[in-house]
């Protein structure tokens, strides 16, 4: 009995190192265009507790998008990604990276993703704070989704069932995963005394192959991601639930509106 447990418990480790094995993905047609924008963004805790400030900006060029996003944690933790997309036709990313450090993050880690070229590159600090530098070359389709999964959603079109494109999991091996995106419905928000409808969208990863079922079975499935996309009009960002990275808390991004004014001139100004 106990060798037949031992060799069970080898079977189980062997599936998890193995490369899991991507499932069909789509790359999703461009319905509207990005452009120039800079916004604010407050990371909260599930309870709704502020912990950091951040902002995104995007510039164009073309049909190539360069955007930044970045956030300071109170804790001093750092968070930011940098990510070059073309929107010709398709969405396709050309280039990822982030950096990750500070005390909400189980690791100090640097990702850099060359899309044209595979190669993937990871800078990380081990148990015993040693650097290391992982280097692989994937075979990554054209519908990777890092650092524009909240630009795919806003053009997933709430009638399709199920969205599925490829990511670049680092854990911090560098394995290509799916993701599905799934229209859950529309859900009714305010902002001041107008009424806003967004449609939440749940963005479930799934490992395929052995290694999925083996994950799954043994609670190591990642969380899903929740995001709300304006529905009125034109879609906007509004909100997402989930982990910034595979080793990071479920923390929640929302909009934010700059509030501390620099200089001292009044509110109102008299009328010459």
């Amino acid at each position: 009995m106990r060798r037949f447990s031992t060799s069970i418990q080898v079977v189980l480790l062997l599936a998890c190192l193995l490369q899991p094995t991507a499932l069909p993905a789509e790359s999703v047609p461009v319905h509207y265009r990005e452009g120039v924008s800079h916004g604010f963004l407050v990371v909260r805790t599930q309870d709704g507790k502020p912990i950091a400030d951040g902002e995104s900006t995007q510039v164009t060029q073309g049909d190539r998008v360069t955007d930044r996003m970045r956030f300071k944690f109170k804790d001093g933790s750092i968070y930011e990604e940098t990510t070059v997309f073309s929107q010709r036709g398709t969405f396709r990313l050309l280039s990822n990276h982030v950096v990750q450090k500070g005390p909400l993050f189980k690791r100090t880690m640097e990702t850099s993703i060359d899309a044209t070229s595979g190669q993937v590159t990871v800078r990380y600090s081990d148990d015993h704070s040693t650097e290391k530098v992982l280097t692989e070359h994937l075979e990554l389709p054209p519908d990777v989704a890092n650092g524009i999964l909240f630009t795919l959603v806003k053009n997933v079109q709430p009638s399709v069932p199920k969205t599925t494109v490829s990511y670049v999991a680092v854990t911090p091996k560098p394995r290509l995963v799916n993701l599905e995106i799934i229209p859950q419905g529309r859900e009714p928000f305010s902002i001041g005394s107008y009424t806003h409808k967004a449609v939440r969208y749940v963005v479930k990863v799934k490992i395929g192959g052995v290694a999925g079922a083996i994950a799954h079975l043994m609670g190591k499935q990642p969380p899903d991601t929740q995001t709300w996309m304006l529905a009125d009009g034109a879609p906007a960002f509004v909100r997402s639930d989930g982990p910034l990275s595979g080793d990071s808390p479920v923390l929640r991004i929302e909009l934010a509106v700059p509030a501390v004014w620099s200089d001292s001139a009044p509110a109102t100004r008299s009328q010459k």
